[in-house]
């Protein structure tokens, strides 16, 4: 994206000079004889920076400082200025300007100027987000799986990664559609710019602008100072629009408006800021169905539609739980200063057998619970209810059907002829206290065919 800059100088062959030399470099640059005509430039559109000169027809510069900040308070200026009136210069910059061109300059030293301080604006940016992040976030998560189903993902993935598409994430909530997103962005082109996240779902609608496009000093009541939006904060990188499907159709249009146009302006202005974003969307709703019942837009269901990915359920992919289940016991074993922990292979087959409505993130909450209640360093059946948790007595309900009006996805897998076998081994191993010689004797198989089935589960 080119950066757009505003000059506002009486001087025709300053102006034309300054387009010139600053065009080459790859910049759109707008050109302003007056202070009256900079000001209104700046009410209709966004600048990345202003140069301008403090001898006006209408304007002191000084005083045309003041209005330039107070329109936009972050954009870079630097004042051009001659030897005589180095004195102006450095009260222009007490004032809020940036820096400084003595005239005559050349064109390195142009370009020089203009680029330290637009890349000093977009570090200040950056540094903004990074704050903003720090205070939601406490520690990395990492997408764990290698069954079919994760392989299928992540080969869809690994061909839509690299693009700018746009992308919505669909599927059960608490299957990770978030942390695809991150991943999305951290193997794509964008990967060292912003990865902006909005929770849409928490948004109410007076502030949903607001969190998006910005605003401007006193375009509400409350609006004490100008806020930037995430559509600005993730220019150049990732905008991820969570739950997306909560949102009332009335700003869905104005959404529509920011992803199709690549424009946005701050609630309270008309001035016009282009950005730089893709667009990463993710819901637990069924869109389509949304679209036929008239409770979201056809047009914006399309825009984000580009690339479609879907995050399967946990019981769609049991053979993961395990390593899951290894995964959290060493985020939470660090977290509580609990680093040796290990669950029971009865423990990993309760596990195993469990529906999981709340999919990844119940099993997250469970281990949680576990590292902080459990007794000793291996986590038993018995530590289950210490951690208030219930699997067993909810493994009798998924035995008896779901409840009405419940979605049945499979047929259940506690009737599978592979799984009665694992349970009864199982049992075996543990009434022997793991012996695998008295266990395989009892169990009428040799050491070999038992250490293989074990390897197969995970469990060796």
């Amino acid at each position: 994206m080119k950066d757009r800059i505003l000059i506002i100088d009486d001087d025709m062959a300053i102006r034309d000079g300054c387009c010139q030399v600053l065009s080459r470099s790859g910049s759109e640059v707008t050109e302003s004889s007056t202070g009256a005509e900079g000001l209104e430039k700046m009410d209709r559109y966004e600048f990345d920076l202003v140069l301008l000169d403090l001898k006006l027809p209408d304007y002191h510069g000084l005083d045309l400082i003041r209005k330039i900040r107070d329109r936009d308070p972050g954009v870079p200026i630097v004042v051009i200025t001659g030897y005589g009136t180095i004195q102006n210069a450095v009260e222009a910059m007490r004032l809020g300007a940036n820096d400084f061109l003595p005239k005559p300059f050349e064109p390195d030293e142009l370009r020089l100027i203009v680029g330290r301080n637009i890349a000093a604006h977009r570090l200040a940016l950056e540094n903004l987000y990074l704050k903003e992040e720090l205070k939601r976030k406490e520690g990395e998560k990492r997408i764990v799986g290698g069954s079919t189903e994760m392989e299928a993902l992540f080969e869809q993935v690994e061909r839509v990664a690299p693009t700018d598409s746009t992308i919505l994430i669909t599927g059960e909530s608490g299957t990770g559609k978030g942390l695809l997103a991150k991943f999305i962005h951290e193997h794509s082109s964008r990967r060292d710019y912003p990865f902006v996240s909005v929770d849409c779902s928490t948004l109410v609608s007076t502030l949903f602008e607001s969190e998006l496009f910005g605003h401007v000093k006193g375009a509400f009541t409350g609006a004490e100072t100008n806020k930037i939006g995430k559509f600005e904060l993730a220019s150049g990188g990732t905008l991820f629009l969570d739950e997306i499907g909560n949102v009332s159709l009335e700003l869905q249009a104005k959404l529509l408006k920011a992803v199709e146009e690549k424009e946005i302006s701050r609630v309270g202005s008309h001035r016009i800021t282009k950005v730089d974003v893709r667009i990463i969307a993710a819901t637990n709703k069924n869109l389509r169905r949304a679209v036929e019942r008239g409770t979201f837009r056809q047009d914006l269901f399309f825009r984000l539609n580009v690339v479609a990915l879907r995050t399967p359920p946990l019981r769609a992919r049991r053979g993961d739980i395990p390593e899951l289940v290894r995964y959290f016991l060493e985020v939470f074993g660090k977290k509580y200063n609990r680093p040796r922990l290990a669950v029971t292979p009865a423990v990993l087959a309760l596990f195993e057998e469990y529906r999981w409505p709340g999919n990844v993130r119940e099993l997250e909450n469970i281990m949680e619970r576990l590292v902080i209640f459990a007794g000793g360093n291996i986590i038993d059946v018995d530590d289950l209810p210490l951690a208030g948790i219930r699997i067993g007595e909810r493994l009798k309900r998924q035995s008896r059907g779901t409840s009405a009006g419940a979605a049945v996805d499979s047929p259940p897998e506690d009737l599978s002829l592979g799984l009665a076998e694992k349970r009864h081994i199982l049992a075996v191993l543990e009434k022997t206290s793991w012996n695998r010689s008295e266990a395989s004797r009892l169990l009428g198989i040799d050491r070999k065919t038992l250490r293989h089935k074990l390897r197969k589960w995970g469990m060796e």
